[in-house]
């Protein structure tokens, strides 16, 4: 398998959209609802916001996550998107936000799929943080520095 060079703004728009999208996943859930619960807000204001916000975070997650796969396209190819754990990842997003939509659009209606779909891409998105990004395979070739 020959990796292709990354060039140095799809390093940084990796990085970048990755920090975005699984942190403001990560912070909506677990620290601006409960901080607004604690504060004193009422709890359907509380789920009104999450309501409004959640979608909003999802989208967000479901435009990185493309943008993330066509950095890793562009490094190691078309085959690497189901292939590479980071790909199978960036896939799993796309699905989940896409039943994410369907779940609280007009195909049916699931409170708890919602919640459950939302959490699973932020599970998916801190298990990406953990990989490394598309340009470490290509470290040991003389030409990257």
């Amino acid at each position: 398998m020959s990796d292709r060079p990354v060039n140095q703004a799809g390093i940084i728009s990796w990085r970048l959209a990755q920090t975005f999208w699984v942190g403001g996943l990560w912070l909506l859930q677990f620290v601006m609802l409960p901080t607004l619960g604690k504060i004193g807000l009422a709890p359907l204001l509380v789920e009104e916001i999450a309501g409004t916000l959640r979608p909003l975070l999802v989208g967000f997650a479901a435009f990185c996550a493309v943008l993330q796969a066509v950095v890793l396209m562009q490094a190691q190819g078309v085959r690497s998107l189901w292939r590479d754990v980071r790909g199978q990842l960036l896939l799993a997003v796309l699905l989940l936000a896409a039943s994410h939509f369907a779940a609280g659009g007009q195909l049916f209606e699931s409170a708890r799929w919602l919640l459950f779909s939302y959490l699973v891409i932020g599970l998916c998105g801190l298990m990406l943080v953990l990989q490394e990004p598309p340009r470490a395979a290509s470290l040991g070739s003389p030409r990257a520095a």
